[in-house]
């Protein structure tokens, strides 16, 4: 589950751990869908991450979270076949299906489990 612990709102059911290189460089590439899942990317320290939709065919949006999990930069509507470079330092990237961070904002704080 992952969920906006400050407003108290489930944001999917169910969570895939991305831990090893090789889940991180798949992440959800040649997938269709994630209909209430979301991908939790976890990195060794607070970095810049980039990221790319090659081979994704669906918009999805991202939370990027330092390490205390609170939200510094929100990626909506990322287009398939595109890049994005982040302006904050990240620990963890969530990639959830498009439209489910509506109610978060800058600041708040991700549970994941």
């Amino acid at each position: 589950m992952i969920k906006n612990k400050t407003k108290n709102i489930v944001l999917v059911d169910e969570t895939k751990h991305c831990k090893s290189i090789l889940s991180k460089a798949k992440g959800l590439m040649f997938t269709s869908g994630i209909k209430n899942k979301g991908l939790v990317f976890y990195f060794p320290k607070e970095q810049i991450n980039s990221l790319h939709m090659v081979f994704v065919f669906y918009p999805i949006d991202v939370l990027f979270l330092d390490k205390d999990r609170k939200v510094v930069e929100i990626k909506r509507n990322f287009k398939p076949f595109s890049a994005y470079i982040p302006k904050k330092k990240s620990k963890y990237v969530i990639e959830l299906p498009k439209n489910t961070t509506k109610s978060v904002e800058l600041g708040n704080t991700i549970e994941f489990t």
